[in-house]
């Protein structure tokens, strides 16, 4: 039985799983957009978009006046990449100043050539 076990596992273990989220998240960060699975992509939306609620709260107080590191240390936990972690907060976040979610889009691009896994665009929304 498979109750209260949410979230997609895809045949790896925990530590596998967490790092290639993490790395998914800073690449799509990075290029704005990557070419990945489905499974993929729909398990890393979620964690993206938060992320960049945190950055947008960051921004926020940083524009009242007050500095408070703890969302850069929120944001500097999943990414891997210091460069992508300002590259976050100074392009990423203000950009979406004014949305109130919703920072991903999902193209489908069919059927991967070797195993025929449906691929898919996810990238950031203009």
């Amino acid at each position: 039985m498979r109750h209260r076990v949410a979230g997609r596992h895809l045949n790896r273990d925990s530590g596998h799983r967490g790092l290639l989220f993490r790395n998914l998240i800073t690449e799509l960060f990075r290029h704005e957009r990557i070419r990945t699975t489905e499974a993929r992509a729909k398990a890393i939306r979620a964690r993206a978009e938060k992320l960049i609620t945190i950055a947008k709260t960051g921004v926020a107080r940083q524009e009242s006046g007050e500095y408070d590191a703890h969302q850069h240390r929120l944001v500097a936990a999943v990414v891997t990449d210091n460069v992508v972690v300002k590259k976050l907060f100074a392009e990423i976040a203000p950009r979406y100043k004014t949305r109130p979610g919703g920072y991903t889009r999902l193209l489908k691009l069919g059927p991967r050539k070797g195993d025929g896994a449906s691929m898919v665009l996810l990238e950031l929304v203009e």
